[in-house]
């Protein structure tokens, strides 16, 4: 039986692993992987195929209705009509929104990087026997596994086929 498991890089993993030796598992049996994050420099604009969730035109649509109706109302006064000057007020605050929202990214840029840090970074691979499972499953939840997954072995439940 194989289970997998993810942790954070701490120092939990190691008292994991070596909890897992004093329960028996052979040290050729534990295989742990360092994962490398992805780079977490959020992309200001989204392409067809990949979006981050990150808008940078919502501000910037929602300004830019209420210049709109700003600019349609004083149009009617000036000379160029209240359709114009509509549309020159909404191109301002599309503008205008679009300016605040990239400022703010750019500012918080730091705070997206921590953020996108929390995910898991080593992959604990774990081979044991199905009556050793439990106790497995235990001391890795006793050191702060992230999740958990199991796999049984194809070798060991073909040779049990054959065995019969």
């Amino acid at each position: 039986m194989q289970i997998f498991s993810t942790f954070q890089h701490t120092t939990y993993i190691e008292m994991a692993i070596t909890a897992l030796q004093e329960k028996g598992i052979k040290k050729e049996n534990i295989f742990a992987v360092p994962l490398q994050n992805p780079p977490a420099d959020p992309k200001l604009f989204d392409t067809m195929h990949h979006s981050d969730g990150v808008s940078l035109s919502d501000i910037g649509m929602v300004l830019a209705t209420a210049f709109s109706v700003i600019g349609a109302s004083i149009g009617f006064s000036l000379k160029w009509g209240p359709i114009y000057w509509g549309l020159i007020y909404a191109a301002a605050g599309f503008i205008l929104g679009f300016v605040i929202k990239l400022i703010y990214y750019k500012k918080n840029k730091v705070k997206m990087k921590l953020q996108a840090g929390l995910i898991s970074e080593v992959i604990l691979i774990v081979e044991c026997l199905e009556t050793q499972v439990d106790s497995v499953e235990h001391i890795l939840n006793m050191f702060r596994v992230m999740g958990i997954g199991k796999v049984a072995n194809s070798l060991e439940t073909t040779d049990s086929f054959l065995q019969e």
